[in-house]
């Protein structure tokens, strides 16, 4: 039996992965257990496998990838006999959007074992079924106040996927992942990659955070044109908000420590735009260039002189509110750009955890 046969086995008759996009469909990788605070990264792949329809592609062995005494599937006692067994799937799967854009998601355990062999596995899959894009997903802990709107950073080798984004102003070194392993040998392999990684408020990193998930989505939504039904997640999003304003009405201390943090964000925010002009977090619209506003208003003053329907005024993009719940809410914020310590590592693991349903 071959190497890659036991890494992993192919879904027969294997499901349409076809797209009508020229460059090939998306592939979102959403590894649980690497850096995966407020639980963000199981969030999205739960999301996405909950939300909409979905096919298995490829299934990865767990015997080969799989450290069971480290991680210990949950099993449920029924009084006298064993009941459900949790299952540890890693696997990729077909996903169709909410206009039926067809998408690949690697989701499931980070492989605890051969890193090597599954990085060359999963790239054998993305040359196979000929993915256009790649966005890995990523969550850290930082120390920022949850009072302000949450940053999305990116990185990557392509613009398009990177666009306006927040990106680091400053080289780090962290704990290497499985995820990473991909990015760099798709990234050798000519393929368009890149990573979001949600800066979640370090004080809320152990519990399920829906924000950190809905902005990830929202961030993958802006840069690859796929849409994703939230309202789920921002019902989740307001529920999580009442329950942590009612925290911090009983625990005015802990306001202490959030106003300082807003200094500190509002100060690295302003010294970034200044630095980053047309920087945008997920859900602004990208600030039209100077020729962009130089053609909209052309356009409209010829369409006033040769008397068809026009605006009142020109009108251009800017930018707006984040998409979900209004901004009276309370909305998490992003992350400190470019200053990290000890504290602030990304890739430090958070552990895995459960999205409430």
């Amino acid at each position: 039996m071959s190497d890659e046969n036991r890494m992993y086995e192919l879904e027969y008759p294997s499901p349409e992965v076809g797209s009508d996009q020229a460059d090939g469909p998306t592939m979102i990788i959403a590894l649980q257990g690497y850096a995966d605070a407020g639980h963000a990264i199981d969030g999205v792949s739960r999301h996405l496998r909950a939300a909409l329809e979905s096919a298995t592609i490829a299934s990865f062995s767990n015997d080969e990838l799989i450290d069971y005494r480290s991680r210990r599937p949950a099993v449920t006692l029924e009084q006298d006999h064993l009941g459900e067994f949790t299952d540890l799937q890693l696997d990729i799967r077909v996903l169709r959007d909410a206009n039926d854009k067809p998408f690949l998601l690697l989701s499931g355990p980070e492989p605890d074992f051969r890193w090597e062999s599954f990085t060359q596995a999963v790239a054998d899959l993305a040359d196979k079924y000929r993915v256009g894009r790649t966005i890995s997903l990523y969550a850290s802990p930082m120390q920022v106040p949850h009072t302000r709107p949450m940053v999305v950073m990116a990185h990557g080798n392509s613009k398009d996927l990177v666009g306006d984004l927040v990106t680091w102003d400053a080289r780090l070194t962290v704990p290497g992942a499985a995820a990473l392993f991909i990015e760099r040998e798709l990234h050798k392999r000519g393929h368009n990659v890149g990573g979001f990684t949600a800066q979640v408020p370090h004080y809320l990193s152990q519990s399920p955070y829906p924000l950190a998930t809905h902005q990830l989505l929202t961030a993958i939504q802006d840069a690859t044109g796929l849409k994703f039904p939230l309202r789920s997640l921002e019902a989740d999003i307001q529920r999580a908000n009442q329950q942590l304003g009612q925290y911090m009405e009983a625990n005015p201390e802990i306001m202490h420590l959030v106003h300082a943090l807003e200094a500190q964000y509002d100060q690295e925010l302003e010294r970034y735009r200044q630095k980053h002009p047309d920087m945008r977090l997920p859900g602004e619209e990208a600030m039209p260039s100077g020729d962009e506003l130089g053609a909209e208003f052309e356009a409209f003053l010829a369409s006033i002189e040769d008397g068809t329907n026009a605006p009142e005024e020109p009108t251009s993009r800017g930018r707006g509110e984040l998409n979900g719940p209004s901004s009276e809410n309370i909305f998490p914020l992003g992350e400190d750009a470019g200053e990290t310590d000890e504290d602030t590592d990304p890739g430090e693991d958070s552990g895995e955890g459960r999205r409430p349903e």
